[in-house]
């Protein structure tokens, strides 16, 4: 990866620049048998629509709070690095009444109306599907998001010393998001290009976001992002691990 890269935004550009048709994420939901494996340039390709969605349809600019309410995911990860392209805040499940936007799963739509500001839903269904019915309320962003440009260039430099992302009441720079990613890469496991991590833990800690997603990005590595691992049969995992060739499995330590 590139050593000049001081944002995760970065990191995704220098990855794209490199090798675009490699995995980056795969993501694997064990309650629906779902299984979604996106390159480089796919995931990019969303991330760079959802950022103008959220710079020319939402309005925000660089400071707003984004609040995501919103498991470990594929959909997340392309809405934390459209956040750090934009220059937003990503809080993740933070406080929604000081959020400008917020980003909700089906499951917490009663908790997003808190939102003065603008509402957006998440069906998290395969393949990105949207809502039978929009929420009441929220936009979706399945319907929204398809529309969108396909390539983005925020209106302002993104400061990498501005607040990028707040998880577990921590709040780091997106200098700090890249420096920390590349400082843990070795206790990971992440040894460079090639590396493939597994990874069952959530979002909500900064262990989870290291492992599924930032510290594949900081190295040059990939994912597989697991929602709902417990729910898996037994040798699945094992199964899992040689069929996608993951060499580091992610263990964490809770609340980091």
């Amino acid at each position: 990866m590139n050593a000049t890269d001081r944002t995760p935004a970065d990191l995704l550009g220098s990855a794209l620049a490199a090798d675009p048709g490699r995995p980056l994420v795969t993501f694997y939901d064990d309650a629906t048998g779902e299984r979604v494996e996106l390159s480089v340039a796919t995931f990019a390709n969303w991330v760079a629509k959802t950022a103008n969605l959220l710079q020319d349809e939402l309005s925000v600019e660089p400071g707003d709070r984004v609040a995501l309410l919103l498991p470990a995911h594929w959909q997340t990860a392309v809405w934390l690095l459209a956040c750090a392209s934009v220059g937003v805040v990503a809080d993740v499940s933070g406080e929604v009444r000081a959020a400008d936007v917020v980003v909700s799963g089906p499951d917490r739509l009663e908790e997003a109306r808190a939102c003065s500001g603008s509402r957006i839903a998440m069906a998290l269904r395969p393949l990105g599907g949207r809502f039978p019915q929009a929420p009441e309320g929220f936009t979706d962003y399945a319907v929204e998001v398809p529309g969108q440009g396909d390539r983005f260039v925020p209106y302002a430099p993104v400061d990498p010393e501005g607040p990028a992302l707040i998880v577990a009441g921590r709040e780091f720079s997106g200098a700090e998001v890249v420096e920390r990613a590349r400082a843990e890469a070795t206790a990971l496991g992440l040894t460079g290009p090639g590396s493939r991590i597994l990874s069952g833990l959530p979002y909500d800690t900064w262990d989870g976001l290291n492992a599924g997603l930032f510290g594949p990005l900081a190295t040059g590595g990939s994912v597989v992002l697991c929602r709902h691992l417990e729910q898996a049969g037994g040798g699945v995992l094992d199964k899992r691990v040689e069929s996608e060739r993951v060499t580091v499995i992610a263990r964490g330590t809770a609340g980091r």
